[in-house]
């Protein structure tokens, strides 16, 4: 009776292992997590196994290319445990030259690399530039459009201190209302006491020929702040770092006692890639504990970086002479085409792809985008922080060969991002770079859930919901903006809000969230225009209820019909204003 008791356990236990061997896979650093997935996917078209679970130990799973989930993955479940999936490359030998830090930069996967982060013991250091204080910034001088010149003091870029006339990729980040832009510096001309700035193209040509938003000359009181970086005689802080392309050599100056213990610079701009079609989407896969980290975007350093709105950038655009007439909406005075920086995470033809415990860091560009065509997918008690642009991205921001003011009515609505969540989640040192960015940004979107979300330490605005400045019947609706906690937001632009709004939006509520602690930089282009809520124009058929906020400091500005206003303001109830927020317990 013993011997065929151990002989049926044995036979158990074989068969429990020969089930869970392809339905389960360990893997460690040292593993290839593409070929993982691809054992993954074949152990499902085997019949070896319907769902299929990759673990992953702790460490850091470094990438030479974007991992690619297809609708053949489905089903899937990655589990990370203090697991970090990188696009950086360690910089190690680091001797000292003078006051610097000095490494040689090795090529990556067969090639030179450029980059534009470098995080030092695992802190974002700072890229060369003219000022450590924000507060100091140099202001402009002239624009001249006709001309395409921007003239400034001839102190901000030849002084006792520095010149860069001879610096070859130094670049000028100008302030502008309500976005920033990065121009390539092409040649300085001092002139007496002011210099001639001339830009490479294409950043030249979109900058002087779009309208929208514009630099503050100072007739208006007001003129624009900008600052120089990415130019070795700019290296002169402790915690500053500058990259020789051409020398293939990286400077690092360290604070005071600082030994480099690990430096990573990026060398992706997107980690994982989810890759569907209409009619074969990926579905139903979770990613769950895992850390995706160090990507950086690189067109900023190729050709400039002039957007519209929300880090959206321009690809044409110009001012209308007669303006556009549009029934039911204003006129129209510009014309703009736009593009879509990258993220760490993309995804594109996609259901119920689902986010939770993860964590989006140390990023150059956005930190998760549901791009287009996804149905569903909750985002749960994530934290997105260290992010250059946007944290969390979501629908379509006009596609690229509409031009962004017309409506955007799909003939296929499949290409609407649909039912996404984000929730439970925090948000906080989002748009380091971009500072045009916002913490949570949905654009064309339907049925998106953003609830219980903590967002502060934003350079503008927290949350940015719809797209298309019209009134006109699009294919947004029914979208959910409740219960979050934002506060220390417009930390360097104004023109926001905590919660701001665009479009004609049916069903869509805004109630229960908290809005607060406005960020005071003197050099915003309107030291007043700034507020709590925003309903910006075309907004349409939205409701905005229950919202606390210190005072009723409000803007609906050429706003559509339908929407409804009910109790915001100082006088909503404790229980609503202490239920807003992340809800760590949960």
């Amino acid at each position: 009776m013993r011997i065929i008791t151990i002989i049926l356990l044995g036979l158990l236990m074989r068969g429990a292992s020969a089930y869970a061997s392809p339905s389960d896979f360990y893997i460690t650093p040292d593993s290839s997590l593409a070929e993982t997935i691809q054992k993954a996917r074949e152990a499902k078209r085997l019949g070896k196994a319907t769902a299929v679970t990759i673990h992953l130990s702790a460490g850091t799973y470094y990438l030479y290319e974007p991992l690619r989930l297809r609708p053949e993955d489905s089903g899937l479940t990655i589990l990370g445990e203090n697991a970090v999936i990188s696009g950086g490359m360690e910089i190690k030998d680091w001797r000292k030259e003078g006051k610097f830090l000095v490494a040689d930069v090795p090529d990556f996967n067969g090639r030179p690399i450029d980059f534009r982060q470098l995080w030092v013991n695992g802190k974002k250091a700072i890229r060369a530039r003219d000022v450590s204080d924000f507060e100091k910034m140099f202001r402009i001088r002239t624009y001249d459009k006709k001309n395409q010149v921007l003239w400034v003091p001839k102190k901000a870029v030849a002084n006792s201190q520095f010149s860069i006339l001879n610096s070859q990729y130094a670049e000028l980040v100008l302030h502008e209302m309500w976005c920033t832009s990065n121009l390539r510096i092409k040649s300085i001309k001092i002139q007496g006491d002011s210099a001639a700035i001339r830009f490479h193209n294409p950043e030249a040509n979109i900058q002087f020929k779009h309208p929208w938003p514009s630099p503050m000359t100072p007739n208006t009181g007001h003129p624009s702040p900008f600052y120089l970086t990415n130019a070795k005689e700019l290296l002169d802080e402790p915690g500053e770092w500058y990259h020789d392309i051409r020398e293939h050599k990286l400077y690092y100056m360290p604070r005071e006692s600082e030994a480099v213990r690990d430096a990573v610079v990026p060398v992706l701009e997107t980690l994982v890639e989810f890759i569907g079609s209409a009619e074969h989407p990926v579905r139903n896969i979770t990613i769950k504990g895992v850390t995706f980290s160090h990507t950086t975007w690189m067109r900023p350093s190729e050709k400039g970086h002039v957007p519209l709105q929300a880090g959206m950038y321009l690809t044409e655009a110009y001012k209308l002479r007669p303006q556009i007439d549009r029934p039911n909406n204003h006129k129209l005075d510009n014309q703009g085409w736009l593009g879509r920086a990258d993220a760490a995470v993309e995804l594109c033809y996609t259901e119920d792809i689902n986010f939770e415990g993860c964590r989006f860091e140390h990023l150059g560009g956005s930190g998760l985008d549901y791009v287009l065509a996804c149905r569903r997918g909750t985002t749960t008690h994530c934290t997105f922080t260290d992010i250059a642009m946007n944290g969390y991205v979501c629908g379509s921001f006009s596609p690229e060969g509409l031009e962004t003011h017309l409506p955007y009515q799909p003939v296929d609505f499949r290409e609407i991002c649909s039912g996404q969540t984000i929730e439970q989640s925090e948000f906080y040192d989002i748009t380091n770079e971009d500072w045009g960015c916002v913490a949570i940004a949905a654009g064309y979107v339907s049925g998106i859930t953003i609830e219980h979300n903590t967002i502060h330490d934003v350079s503008y605005t927290g949350i940015s919901l719809g797209w298309g400045w019209n009134r006109d019947l699009v294919c947004m609706k029914d979208n959910k903006v409740h219960a979050n906690l934002i506060y220390d937001y417009a930390r360097h632009m104004y023109d926001c809000a905590g919660i701001y709004t665009l479009g004609n939006q049916p069903g869509t509520i805004i109630s229960e969230n908290v809005v607060r602690d406005i960020a005071k930089p003197s050099y915003v282009h309107d030291p007043n225009h700034w507020f709590y809520l925003y309903t910006d124009e075309g907004s349409s058929n939205i409701t905005i209820r229950d919202n606390w906020t210190p005072s009723d400091k409000y803007l609906q500005n050429a706003n559509g019909p339908g929407n409804v206003w009910e109790n915001n303001g100082p006088q909503v109830s404790d229980s609503i204003k202490n239920a807003a927020g992340r809800n760590n317990n949960q």
